[in-house]
């Protein structure tokens, strides 16, 4: 279960004050998908970085019970001059789960051939993205955040994408943040919409679907 408890945080863009969240009190329930939906540049990804400690609230706090991802697929914190493979023990070693096991699966996901023993700097930000996602699902955790992940790759790799997603999901929760709405409704039960602060929770994902098509008619209507 993850509780948002007075979760504030605004940033300063072009000169105008953005607000990400705006006292939000929010209880996401363990071992379910809600899906996070809104306008581009709402903070969806922000919120996502709160979440899992990443980015700190201006107030307020994330309380967490049981063990949380980082947000799925993020490679920014690869070291560039470690292959593949030497990043994938580093985490394995960092989260105390069996280094061979998680090589194992990685190496099979990720699909990158001998470029899994080359240096991370060499790869391209699919390679990352590949490999980073494949780290993220190689390690079990009570509640994944996902943030737009399976966008990288051909028809099959998504297909493969989901499919893992959903495995993890039949003993795990998720916060998915998502722009593919058939993807939300075929992966979530819940939703929430973030709009000027606030975030919007309902505890059926077509309520939420629906929240947020009014508010792109809206757009496409200004």
């Amino acid at each position: 279960m993850i509780e948002l408890c007075n979760l504030t945080k605004s940033y300063s863009v072009k000169g105008t004050r953005k607000i990400v969240a705006d006292n939000l009190n929010v209880t996401f329930p363990a071992r379910t998908a809600v899906a996070i939906l809104g306008r581009n540049g709402a903070g969806k990804s922000s919120l996502l970085r709160m979440i899992s400690g990443a980015m700190e609230p201006d107030w307020g706090e994330v309380k967490i019970r049981g063990t949380v991802s980082w947000p799925v697929g993020f490679a920014g914190s690869f070291h560039p001059e470690l292959t593949g493979l030497q990043n994938v023990r580093f985490i394995g070693r960092v989260y105390g789960v069996d280094t061979d096991e998680l090589v194992e699966f990685v190496e099979d996901f990720a699909e990158l051939g001998a470029h899994f023993r080359m240096p991370v700097r060499t790869y391209s930000s699919g390679m990352r993205s590949r490999l980073a996602f494949g780290a993220s699902m190689g390690v079990h955790f009570d509640t994944y955040l996902i943030d737009e992940i399976t966008a990288v790759g051909d028809a099959s790799f998504k297909a493969k994408s989901e499919a893992v997603i959903r495995a993890r999901l039949e003993k795990s929760g998720a916060i998915f943040v998502s722009h593919a709405l058939p993807q939300v409704k075929r992966l979530c039960s819940q939703g929430a919409v973030l709009e000027e602060g606030q975030l919007h929770y309902y505890t059926d994902v077509e309520d939420a679907i629906a929240h947020h098509m009014r508010l792109m008619k809206t757009d496409r209507n200004e």
